[in-house]
């Protein structure tokens, strides 16, 4: 059996493996690897198996984790464990469980502990904990990556399949860039951090790590949602992924502004990365990356500092030294920022927030590193706060402009060190990340996290809309890549297929059209041609607005597919099509623009 959650939860539901066996399988394995520094509370083995055959009891009906073990970051409550955020002077015993954690309960999910962290989620190398330091699963030499790192090296070692962490600087990113897996960081807002020990409340995120994209979409699907307990929680669900969109277009830094820091593999792989995801359809932009770098700076210069120095001042004032030092220095420095600093600093990010913005008019997401460079333990203790902030080069801006990323595996360098990049755009999109994501990592070929283990196929994604869903086929400005395919995804769209229409269609480039578009009309049997088209689905309340705003010639009618399907898309009225230009030949609105664009 694949440890994937996909394939675990197939297996309980057939009866051929049981969760309490996958339970122990779980902590076998946590025995065998032998690494005290992965969880900094275990529950006690008896007690999980006693949870898991009252699950197997309940049954499966509802639960789409169901049966699968899940290790949670020591800062994220856990109702029988204590919360330390590798802080023992800080721990506390929660009441309840975090929403997150509780949300995944319902899911099916079996909690088995809680794992280690830089302290107070203040770090990026997982090096900062009195509970010792993770071992990199691809070299002990390295740093695991922080602050999330134990949850990273329990999925990586394959410990578990899922585990979470938080993110508000790169905490579920690079973790997962540094140990060949998976890390979701959802838009902010999207996952309750209620019951999350904050770091920078107006930021945090709790972030997902697992072996495949699809295996992370699960538990986000199963987390996400408003909820009235926190503040920042907001009420942007995510639409379930569809096929990766032909034609994406990916901003990537300008040659001059890549930064590596003298890590010649690390850049060799990068290009190699985005070599691959042209080969995949992608076209790569080159944009200007110094806004969001600009941005990151803000970040541990700027007064969001201070939000760490509200989490710890109780402690700082009673017991500084129980602090770990470098985490202390740095949550010492956010008592220094005034008003005024404060308020010049949030200027500034409006400013660069606009200049985000406007990038993303151009792309539809950035493919960057997820670390610049790998480092060894032994380096960053010699120099813990420079190395730290190289390593969130990429990572720093995303909560502060409302990012959500999706980091990826993407190589071994020749030293045999992973190297990962990271998806990002603007919050809401997350679904967008997955659809690329996971076509990427699968071209990868690249095995799971430090396992032996083949990645498994692909899902092929269904054609048919899901319950609560219209399909709609597209056949000009809204195709993938195209100037109105936006308002698509702005209604939460998926692209289900690439099809044909029946050969019974005849396609016209309408005039006086901004932006320009053509019209589908149908003819008589035996007259026409078969065009091609992009079913896309949308949101039944969604489909109702896109359809009234089709401003005329133009309307929603019923298209017939060459498969003999119907389905609702774009028709023209005949008059319309009177002086107008047949390219019908072209069999298609891309091709024919293709063929415009090019020299005679």
């Amino acid at each position: 059996m694949s440890e994937t959650v996909a394939s675990i939860v197939a297996a309980h539901r057939a009866g051929a493996v049981t969760p309490e066996e996958t339970v122990a399988r779980s902590y076998e394995r946590i025995r065998a690897h032998g690494d005290d520094a992965i969880f900094i509370s275990l529950r006690p083995e008896a007690d999980i198996l006693a949870e898991a055959r009252a699950l197997q009891s309940a049954g499966a009906a509802g639960r789409p984790l169901y049966g699968v073990p899940v290790a949670v970051k020591d800062n994220i409550d856990v109702a029988g464990l204590p919360t330390t955020a590798a802080c023992p002077a800080f721990s506390y015993h929660p009441a309840q469980d975090a929403t997150s954690v509780a949300r995944l309960r319902a899911a099916g999910a079996l909690i088995i502990g809680k794992t280690n962290l830089d302290q107070f989620a203040t770090g990026l190398v997982g090096v900062r904990s009195p509970y010792g330091i993770p071992r990199n699963t691809f070299n002990a030499d390295l740093i695991p990556g922080g602050s999330s790192s134990g949850s990273a090296v329990a999925v990586a070692a394959g410990l578990v399949p899922i585990a979470l962490g938080t993110d508000t600087a790169g905490s579920g990113r690079v973790p997962a860039g540094l140990n060949n897996i998976v890390g979701l960081k959802p838009s902010l807002g999207l996952v309750s951090t209620y019951g999350v020990v904050p770091a920078c409340r107006t930021l945090d995120c709790v972030s997902v790590f697992a072996l495949t994209v699809d295996d992370a979409w699960t538990a986000l699907a199963a987390m996400a949602g408003p909820d009235a307990k926190d503040a920042y929680s907001r009420r942007r669900p995510p639409a379930a992924p569809g096929l990766m969109p032909p034609h994406v277009k990916l901003g990537v830094p300008r040659a001059g502004q890549r930064l590596f820091f003298g890590d010649r593999h690390y850049a060799a792989d990068y290009e190699a990365s985005l070599d691959r995801l042209a080969r995949l359809g992608c076209e790569i932009v080159e944009i200007d990356i110094e806004p969001f770098y600009e941005t990151a700076r803000l970040l541990y210069e700027g007064p969001w500092v201070a939000e760490r120095t509200l989490t710890a001042r109780s402690l700082l004032a009673s017991d500084p030294e129980a602090i770990h030092p470098v985490t202390r220095e740095i949550i010492l420095s956010g008592l220094r920022p005034t008003a005024v600093d404060a308020f010049a600093a949030f200027y500034k990010l409006e400013e660069l927030r606009r200049v985000a913005d406007h990038t993303f008019r151009a792309i539809d997401a950035l493919a960057l590193p997820t670390a610049p460079t790998a480092y060894t333990v032994k380096q960053v203790l010699a120099d813990p706060v420079q190395l730290n902030s190289r390593l969130g080069t990429y990572t720093n801006f995303v909560n502060l402009l409302d990012l959500c990323g999706l980091a990826l595996p993407a190589s071994l360098t020749e030293a045999g060190v992973p190297f990962g990049i990271t998806l990002l755009a603007p919050g809401g999109a997350d679904a967008r990340l997955a659809e690329i994501g996971r076509v990427f990592h699968a071209d990868t070929a690249l095995r799971l996290g430090a396992l032996r283990e083949p990645q498994p196929p692909l899902t092929p994604s269904a054609k048919s809309p899901a319950d609560g869903e219209a399909a709609v086929a597209v056949v000009g400005a809204h195709l993938s890549g195209l100037p109105l395919n936006g308002e698509l995804r702005a209604l939460d769209g998926r692209l289900l297929e690439s099809a044909k229409t029946a050969a019974d269609y005849r396609l016209y480039a309408l005039s006086d059209t901004t932006p320009p578009k053509p019209g589908l009309l149908r003819v008589e049997h035996g007259k026409g041609v078969a065009v091609e088209v992009e079913v896309w689905a949308l949101p039944l309340e969604a489909f109702g607005r896109f359809a009234d705003a089709v401003p005329p010639p133009l309307s929603i009618g019923t298209l017939a597919l060459s498969d003999g399907r119907s389905v609702k898309g774009f028709l023209v009225e005949a008059a319309a099509t009177a002086g107008a230009r047949d390219i019908s030949s072209f069999g298609g609105w891309r091709a024919f623009l293709a063929r415009e664009k090019t020299p005679a």
